[in-house]
């Protein structure tokens, strides 16, 4: 029985960067650390050679969302590495969304060596599953072990290559034992300068063959969630069906497209002359209560179109019958009327010609005339953080005949973490103009993402933050009564609300970026013509103490007009 042959630090660390490489990663984001030197020289001698594009971040959370736009933008994995203690347990928020989104992130995160373990040395901990349920593989690699099999096997589960399991993140833990440096005559190789690694296939529609005469004539809807893809508009125009799509759909456009179609439910529900019968889901509804209560109407009939296995529910936990193919699809959905297509296509118009009425009676940006202005004017890539802002647009910003912009949103878990991040990110990774658009919580709350080191890539990327000094987003929910009541004096302001008094102008100043406040619409569709040569920030300034009865205007003309029009 022969020994295994003990590799030293760095040689385990350039076995892992060639096993990382070769399953396909192009990008690595590099928190700095001493226990992880090892893996930093090796990947600096693969970017010197041309194989690896290297990110260097302080913050590990900024990391893994930066990590986790890289994979969003160039389809392929991407890769964050830490050393060990609390900088791994940073990476959960990015960990988890990626998860929920099904986004192949690699953690690579360095560990002391076994003898170190239980003796109360710095900065060791249990780091192994770690991440709990939220990695679809980890595995511990001991110090002097060859990772090469365990990084080939991660790299398999995170781009979904095992049996029925989705894409997603994975961790590799690696122990190493000093001497952490390389041995001495070691060097960089040659620069050979390298690719810029970008991947950008664009806004993308897709064509289907029309629907056969001999299927039945059916009221469906096809409702496109996050993440839905062009197939969902495709479908529902091959079918002659209204299509109700989300932002971040990537679905919102073409011909049977409607608008605030969250408004007109209720006048195509259970009372209505022409309910609605079935529903196709494509991707993952998650903005809206009336979607929502769509789905769950008694007597509806719905499906979800599911090609490949998802991370987002479990079997069994919903009750849209999976559906694998599209002519599957089809045989439920039936085809539509031409009365029924031209009834939510009216309404719709009808319902998009009140709600800019209204948006239009004043001079100020309210939320839902910021998210139109920036929904129409957005090219390259769109970020959509959490929160009002992706909502916004939701309700106010009109379907465009064509796919303009990719439209990307962190909606695995919906959080407001590492927006700044994941958008900076989507931009590197993609090398295309980039806009995200925001509030000015969601901002704070990842201000530390504008921090790039001195020499690392600046990516061309306007930051749209929604000021309305607080969050706006409670205020419209069940929250705003109880705030009205006053029966809780100041509580719902200061424990929802969050007022603050920041001054973005200078935080931006502080991290160098470009700084422009405007306050009207126009003023900031003038923003967003503009041309953009690195990071901006355009701030518009707002007032949410009136944004309740706002919507509670828009709610009124939109019945008010669609109701005159399906009664026609």
């Amino acid at each position: 029985m022969t020994s295994q042959i003990s590799l030293t630090s760095l040689g385990a660390a350039r076995i892992a960067v060639t096993a990382l490489l070769d399953g396909g990663v192009r990008h690595v984001v590099v928190a700095p650390g001493s226990r992880s030197a090892p893996m930093a020289y090796a990947l600096a001698e693969a970017e010197a050679a041309g194989r690896v594009h290297l990110h260097v971040r302080i913050d590990e959370r900024d990391a893994g969302f930066t990590g986790l736009g890289l994979a969003l933008s160039t389809e392929a994995p991407a890769a964050v590495l830490t050393t060990s203690g609390t900088a791994v347990g940073n990476l959960l928020p990015a960990v988890m969304e990626a998860n929920h989104a099904a986004v192949p992130l690699i953690v690579i995160s360095a560990d002391r060596p076994a003898e170190l373990h239980g003796t109360g040395a710095n900065q060791t901990t249990t780091q192994l599953d770690l991440f709990g349920d939220h990695v679809r593989f980890a595995v511990d690699v001991a110090a002097g072990d060859n990772p090469q099999r365990a990084v080939a096997t991660a790299l398999y589960a995170a781009t979904g290559a095992l049996e029925d399991t989705p894409p997603g993140p994975v961790q590799v833990n690696l122990a190493f034992r000093d001497p952490l440096v390389p041995e001495a005559g070691d060097a960089l190789p040659t620069a050979a300068g390298h690719g810029l690694f970008h991947y950008d296939a664009g806004p993308q529609a897709l064509d289907l063959p029309e629907a056969s005469a001999g299927l039945p004539e059916r009221r469906t809807v096809v409702l496109a969630g996050h993440d839905a893809g062009p197939v969902a508009e495709a479908f529902a125009r091959a079918h002659g069906l209204p299509l109700l799509a989300e932002p971040s759909s990537n679905a919102r456009f073409g011909p049977n497209s409607v608008g605030p179609y969250r408004l007109l439910l209720e006048h195509f529900g259970p009372e209505s002359p022409a309910p609605i019968e079935r529903v196709v889901l494509f991707g993952r509804p998650t903005l809206s209560r009336p979607v929502g209560a769509l789905l769950a109407r008694e007597g509806v009939e719905s499906v979800i179109y599911q090609p490949v296995p998802v991370a987002w529910y479990q079997e069994g936990r919903r009750r849209e019958a999976p559906v694998e193919t599209l002519p599957g699809l089809g045989e439920f959905a039936g085809r539509g009327s031409s009365e029924w297509l031209d009834s939510w296509l009216l309404a719709g118009a009808a319902a998009q010609h009140a709600l800019d009425g209204v948006l239009a009676e004043g001079a100020a940006a309210t939320g839902p005339s910021i998210g139109a202005t920036v929904w129409k004017h957005a090219r390259g890539k769109l970020v959509l953080g959490s929160s009002n802002g992706i909502r916004d647009v939701d309700l106010a910003g009109q379907p465009h005949p064509d796919p303009i912009a990719t439209v990307y949103a962190n909606r695995g878990l919906a959080g407001i973490d590492g927006t700044l991040a994941t958008a900076t990110g989507i931009a590197l990774g993609s090398g295309r103009e980039t806009t995200v658009l925001l509030g000015d919580v969601t901002f704070l709350h990842d201000v530390g993402g504008l921090l790039l080191g001195k020499g690392e890539p600046t990516p061309d990327l306007r930051i749209v933050v929604l000021n309305d000094a607080g969050g706006a987003i409670f205020g419209l929910l069940e929250h705003g009564a109880v705030e009205d009541s006053g029966a809780y004096g100041t509580a719902v302001e200061r424990l929802f609300g969050t007022p603050h008094a920041v001054d973005l102008s200078a935080l931006a100043a502080a991290y160098g970026v470009g700084h422009q406040a405007v306050s009207t619409t126009a003023e900031l569709a003038e923003a967003l013509k503009a041309p953009l040569k690195g990071r901006s920030i355009v701030e518009v300034r707002a007032d949410r103490v009136g944004l309740r009865g706002l919507h509670a205007r828009i709610k009124d003309a939109v019945s008010a007009a669609v109701g005159k029009v399906l009664a026609a």
